[in-house]
Order: C-alpha cells, then structure tokens, then sequence
C-alpha cells in the first residue's frame, strides 16, 4: 500500500512540474515575441497593414490611427497615433523601418505617436533622420516637438553614444498635387477641403495596384475622386448618434453643438459605404473606429447596405491587402 502511494505521489510530483515547465517555456515564448529583436519585413506586393485602428478615445484593444504601406522593404507610414510603437512591434515590424511619416491632418489623434516612433526607433537605433511629410503647419509641430525634447534627446544621445541623425525629423509640407516616388511606391497627396485646418489623402501606386489612405472627414467628393477605382480605401467609421437619436434614448445632452461638430468633422458608418460606392473601388477597410456598434458584424451589414466590394474591419497588426 505504502509503495502504491508513493508512486501515485510521484506521479503527480511529475506532473506538477511538467506543469509548471510548460507554463515557464510558455512564459519564455510570450516574452520574447515582447523584447526579441525583429528582423526586417519585405512585401511582394503593394501590401497594407493596420498598426492601429482606433479613435481619438481611449480604447484598450485599438492604439491611435496608424497604417503601413509597403513594397518590398520600403515602408511608409501615415499617421502616428498613440501606441504606434506597440502596434508595430503587433505587425512585427521594426521601429526604425519605416523610414517616411505621412499626415493626413495635424489633429492630435494623428500626431501623438510622433515622439515615441522617433526616440524609441532611434534605440534600435535608427541611423538617419526620420523623413514627414505633412499639410502646412507640419514645420510648426515639428519645430515644437524638437525642442520639447532637445534635453533629454542630446542626453540620451550621449550616455548611449546613439547616431546622432537617428533623433532628428527632416519635413516636407506637401501641397495639394504633391508626388513622390519611394522604393517603387509613387505616393499622391490631394487636398480635402471643408474642415478645420488643412488635410491630405494619399494615394499610393505600384503597377497597376492603386490604395488611398484618407484620415478626414471632410472633403468627401474630393476623396470620391482621388480614390476612383482603387483596389483599397482605408477610412474612417466612427459612430456619432445625432441629437435626435440621443434624445430618443432618453440621456442627457449637456453639449448639443459639440456633437453636430462633431459629426461634421468625422465619417460616420452610415456614409463610408457611400463614398466607397461613389468612388467604386474594390475593398474598403474600416478604421478609426468608434463604437459602438461593438461587433464586426454589425459594422460590416451597416456599411453593406451601400456598398457591395469587400468589407474590411481590422484589428491592429493585421495585413488587409496583398497587391500581386
């Protein structure tokens, strides 16, 4: 009897820590896809890559707009929200490899990722000065941001013996009609006007591939336009209820002339399908997004009600496009 138990009891022993091996290897595994070095990416195709899909409000699960084009090893990034950092390292791409910002506007929403893109990309290190290119005012915030973080930059520098140019932006303030050709992308910038401050869509070729990144919600015939016949069109579906369907649930509106702005400034997911349509192209992936509703599903049917191409609702780190 005394034998039956002890190997009974060695047995779970065994197990237990088997257990517990698995949990650390495990453990291992998760830290080092969090801290391991990535190499760099390369895409066959004009490829498009969600870093973050959410809003200007805070969202666990979304970082700030951001989204990746790439051919090759050439990767451009528009926009820089929040967390962009954790997004990329999320679509497993290095920091310092995308070397070109794009801005669609200098709303905060897309701006606030700048400084830790540059200095946590620059520990990796990043050799050459990050290039963005921007609406009018981009010099301006730049200019700003340099010297908000000139002490601790040049200190950092220092004591890590870091490449100096690897801390410094180089910008361009792209006017409407602005092209440029990078690693094989010819990238367009086309003015939306009608909003607050100045704004740009994108369009990048490569081939017969077309994909337009837009981050306004204004200029919509403009947008329709540029955006004819893409293969993509990456924008915005935010939920904004107007002031009569707030006052039909029964709450209360301290601030009605905020939410009319509101919807005035952004796309709501009872239009996008619309200027999909218009513009006829062939996938349309959803971002900025700003629930509710909460599930794809529901996004996916409100915007299918006026357009009949592929529906994309991404989540952060996701590759939506893979040209040929």
């Amino acid at each position: 009897m005394d034998g039956k138990l002890f190997f009974i009891g060695l047995m779970l022993a065994i197990l237990v820590l088997a257990w517990v091996g698995a949990g650390v290897l495990w453990r291992a595994a998760e830290m080092a896809e969090i801290v391991a070095p990535i190499d760099e990416v390369a895409y066959e195709g004009l490829t498009v890559v969600t870093i973050g899909t959410g809003s200007a409000n805070e969202n666990p699960e979304r970082h700030g707009p951001s989204t990746v084009i790439g051919f090759r090893n050439s990767l451009v990034l528009i926009d820089a929200g929040r967390g962009v950092a954790e997004g990329l390292r999320s679509a497993q791409i290095p920091l310092n490899q995308p070397a070109t910002v794009l801005l669609t506007n200098l709303l905060p929403v897309n701006t606030m990722g700048l400084d830790d893109l540059l200095f946590t990309g620059w520990l990796t290190p990043r050799e050459s000065p990050l290039r963005i290119i921007g609406p009018i005012g981009t010099q301006a915030l730049v200019e700003g941001l340099s010297a908000a973080h000139s002490i601790g930059r040049d200190a950092l520098g220092a004591a890590l013996e870091l490449p100096a140019a690897g801390g410094r932006i180089d910008v361009i303030e792209a006017p409407n009609g602005y092209s440029e050709e990078i690693g094989g992308m010819l990238l367009e910038a086309r003015s939306l006007p009608g909003g607050p401050l100045p704004a740009l869509a994108w369009r990048f070729s490569q081939g017969a591939t077309r994909v337009v990144v837009s981050g306004s919600g204004w200029g919509r015939e403009e947008l329709a336009s540029f955006a004819g016949r893409a293969d993509v069109l990456v924008h915005e579906a935010a939920y904004i209820p107007t002031v009569e369907e707030l006052e039909g649930t029964g709450a209360e509106i301290p601030n009605p002339e905020r939410i009319e702005f509101e919807r005035k400034m952004h796309t709501s997911i009872e239009d996008v399908g619309k200027i999909a349509s218009e513009a006829q192209v062939e996938q349309l992936v959803l971002v900025r997004l700003r629930p509710p509703p909460f599930f794809k599903l529901q996004i996916s049917s409100i915007v299918g009600a006026d357009f009949n191409g592929e529906i994309s609702v991404p989540d952060d780190g996701d590759v939506v496009f893979e040209g040929k």
